[in-house]
């Protein structure tokens, strides 16, 4: 949460100060339709791609601590746990090893290229009206 309140705070300000907002304050709107009509449609796509990286950092973090058995417990099922007791078993059957990792890699290289994808339709820091 304080990841994503920085950031929308630090975007937000930035509006602020543009001229549309300005033009909406001399027609005489209030803050909450100004930031609901033009402040949120703007930072709208800064926030989605901050939420895809913040799922990237969540879904790594949770399979280290999973790893190390501070994670979720038994029976719950856990990527980083499975990568641990498949390690056990690296020399007999690799596959219980290498299947967890690529999981989480590819889920970690998904959430990252959703968010570049994101980034890039929406034109995230490149204006706005």
């Amino acid at each position: 949460v304080p990841v994503f309140a920085r950031v929308t705070r630090g975007a937000a300000a930035g509006l602020w100060r543009r001229d549309f907002v300005a033009a909406a304050r001399l027609a005489g709107r209030g803050r909450i339709a100004i930031s609901a009509a033009h402040i949120l449609p703007n930072i709208l796509g800064l926030i989605a791609v901050q939420a895809t990286i913040q799922l990237s950092l969540a879904l790594i973090a949770e399979a280290g601590l999973s790893y190390v058995g501070l994670g979720v417990q038994p029976p719950a099922p856990s990527w980083g746990r499975m990568l641990e007791e498949g390690q056990t078993l690296l020399g007999i059957a690799p596959r219980l090893a290498i299947l967890p990792g690529l999981a989480i890699l590819l889920a970690v290289l998904g959430f990252t290229l959703v968010g570049d994808g994101l980034r890039d339709r929406l034109d995230v820091g490149g204006g706005g009206a």
